[in-house]
């Protein structure tokens, strides 16, 4: 049958050099005398490569803030204590503070009855939701413990480069705590929540998701969190999607200050509409796109500002609007309840109307 392979005493010496059994002296033929690293000196932790290495170490800094989340939801139509008015949902979510402060993704928790997080010894818990942002895709959740809490630290997404390592941790399909493992495919792409808003600087990733992966960490190399794991493209392979963490922490401090985010209103609906060539020069516009006024709610800021349907916005405060989008991230808390320049094109008029935006609700 041929000689039997040899793997550990290949690598840890060579055929030719090694002792024959004559050549021992009596000490070495001592059972007390033999030690074990002297016959293995490539221990496991040798045998693992630089890669494998990090990818434990970084594992082990957020593992145990790692959490199973639960949920249950009212089916629509069904009255509240009815015998089976519920269905269950899963997904993942990461400690972020000692005190019992977790994140997750909105379409985890949003609209559940009952929260339930477990966390990586088994140890069950309630959960309270603190705020939640369908148009970030995020949430923030509380459980109660005398004692600290494992917890991850944050990174910084800002400071990514493409091709850099990255681990996802999560609860993928009901398995606890599965790891996968990639690269950062790409940085600055754009993805649309569940509310219809665009979320920006969004991380891809090639490192595997699935169902229940939702809310979960991304980490570096260093264990520190850069992402929460949001969104797959179905039917592709290896094109994974994290909100970046640089997001994630405005979204918790205008959670923690409001309990919401805030974003600012004008109560205008259109649609991105291309700018000729012509219309570019003769204007003196930077853009190749506005936004085309559809609709103008009533009593809005932009009907009380003097905005029409049928004008193009192409600027807020002098910053270019070129779509839907743009226009959406302009409107940020920052302008709620200030006057603000728009910049429209009427016919063949070019205007400057001042709008007062105010809070968008819910």
């Amino acid at each position: 049958m041929g000689s039997r392979p040899r793997f550990i005493d290949d690598l840890s010496r060579a055929a030719s050099d090694a002792p024959g059994p004559d050549s021992r002296n009596a000490d070495s033929l001592n059972p007390a005398s033999l030690n074990p690293a002297s016959l293995n000196p490539l221990s496991d932790d040798a045998l693992l490569d630089a890669y494998s290495r990090t990818v434990i170490g970084a594992l082990e800094r957020v593992q145990q803030a790692v959490a199973f989340i639960a949920v249950d939801r009212r089916l629509p139509g069904e009255p509240s204590g009815h015998g089976r008015d519920t269905r269950g949902g899963t997904g993942s979510g990461f400690l972020f503070t000692p005190d019992g402060y977790l994140l997750t993704n909105s379409h985890v928790v949003h609209g559940a009855t009952h929260i339930q997080v477990t966390l990586a010894d088994g140890a069950k818990f309630d959960a309270d939701l603190v705020g939640d942002d369908p148009g970030s895709d995020l949430a923030v959740l509380r459980i109660g413990s005398p004692e600290p809490m494992p917890h991850v630290e944050l990174g910084e997404s800002s400071k990514l480069r493409v091709g850099q390592i990255a681990i996802a941790v999560g609860n993928p399909l009901g398995l606890a705590q599965t790891v996968t493992t990639g690269v950062v495919s790409a940085l600055g792409r754009s993805l649309r929540s569940t509310s219809g808003r665009m979320i920006y600087d969004v991380i891809q990733t090639d490192a595997a998701l699935n169902p229940g992966n939702s809310g979960g960490p991304l980490i570096n190399s260093a264990g520190q969190v850069i992402g929460v794991n949001t969104a797959i493209i179905p039917g592709a392979q290896a094109i994974c999607f994290a909100t970046a963490i640089d997001t994630a922490k405005w979204v918790i401090m205008q959670i923690f200050a409001h309990g919401r985010v805030r974003r600012a209103y004008i109560g205008v609906a259109g649609t991105t509409t291309p700018l000729s060539r012509r219309v570019q020069r003769y204007f003196g516009l930077r853009t190749e796109s506005g936004v085309h006024v559809m609709e103008i709610v009533k009593g809005s800021p932009a009907a009380l500002g003097g905005l029409r349907t049928d004008d193009t916005i192409v600027a807020i405060d002098t910053q270019a609007v070129q779509d839907v989008d743009s226009l959406q991230r302009t409107l940020d808390a920052s302008r709620i309840d200030r006057p603000v320049s728009v910049t429209v094109l009427r016919g063949a008029q070019r205007l400057e109307l001042t709008l007062t935006p105010v809070e968008q609700a819910g």
